[in-house]
């Protein structure tokens, strides 16, 4: 079983929908997932239960500074868990890393973004010493094609000495109507340019996890 935290102490950063999403690629690709809600606004949960279908896969709520004791119960026989983690509540953001194998640091592409990353990066070095095999990554997020910000932003991150994910995910509307209807942006559009991101982003992810076996 692999923990995949996706965290910014930043709000609005688009946690919740890459980590919905996320999980339904690594679905999609033949893997058995698990979604924690970590976050006490319940937003994946609110995404499930708006749900009509069966569920693609369960998703459970824990916004508790417990679960580094309780994954390894929880995602028991799962291939991956991800955690949608919660901004701004420092104890759960520990303790979701503590839990990981992989945090994933979503940033959309903005100065304050930028600025904001340092808390969570703080954090993650913090674990590190306890638990030195502990991976991290940005993924940069809603980016808008062809902006001098969007093209920045890799450079600008450098100096958190952590790695830049290659696939970024562009500012688009099938996010938020497909979140509207509980289901992924595979399901509403496989062929989506959305859906081609997250595949890809997937991918970007299971080589990273590979390379450190």
């Amino acid at each position: 079983m692999k923990v995949i935290s996706i965290l910014n102490q930043k709000g609005g950063v688009g946690k919740t929908t890459l980590s919905i999403n996320l999980a339904a690629a690594l679905k999609s690709a033949g893997h058995s997932v698990l979604l924690v809600d970590a976050d006490p606004q319940g937003s994946s949960m609110d995404w499930a239960a708006a749900r009509e279908d069966e569920p693609l896969f369960s998703v459970v709520g824990c916004a508790k500074p417990t679960i580094h004791k309780t994954v390894a119960d929880i995602g028991a026989g799962k291939d991956f868990v991800i955690i949608d983690g919660a901004p701004r509540v420092t104890d759960l953001a520990r303790s979701c890393i503590m839990a990981s194998d992989l945090v994933l640091i979503p940033v959309q592409p903005s100065p304050y973004d930028i600025w904001a990353s340092q808390e969570i990066v703080d954090l993650i070095k913090e674990a590190g010493v306890f638990k030195p095999e502990l991976q991290a990554a940005f993924v940069i997020n809603r980016k808008i094609p062809n902006t001098a910000i969007g093209r920045d932003i890799k450079d600008a991150l450098t100096e958190f000495d952590l790695p830049v994910l290659e696939t970024t995910i562009g500012q688009r509307v099938i996010f938020a109507e497909s979140a509207a209807s509980g289901i992924s942006v595979m399901e509403q559009d496989a062929k989506s340019q959305a859906a081609m991101e997250i595949t890809m982003l997937a991918q970007d992810i299971l080589n990273l996890l590979e390379s450190e076996k």
